[in-house]
């Protein structure tokens, strides 16, 4: 019965460090399999997690990708992106 116990808490952990790492914008499976192997320090490390719902976006200069500002090489065409004009950033609502 001690192995059932366990499940079932690895499972609530998991269920409850997705649903928030997903409300942060990361994926709910990996958060999931991160809290069910490590209850107690997954769900720690998930609300010390950063939120990318608000990170500065960008648009790439060669295909007009959306990026978050912290991209080096857009994931579409593969340039190279460098820090652009403050005018250019944007701040998601």
């Amino acid at each position: 019965m001690e192995g059932g116990a366990y499940i079932a808490i690895a499972i609530s952990f998991g269920i409850a460090t997705g649903v928030i790492g997903r409300a942060k914008g990361s994926s709910f499976l990996i958060w999931f399999a991160v809290g069910a192997v490590l209850p107690l320090l997954g769900l720690l490390a998930v609300i010390l997690f950063r939120s990318d719902r608000n990170e500065p976006e960008r648009r790439c200069p060669t295909c007009n990708k959306v990026v978050k500002l912290y991209v080096q090489v857009c994931p579409r065409c593969g340039t190279d992106l460098y820090l652009p004009d403050p005018s250019e950033v944007r701040t998601p609502d």
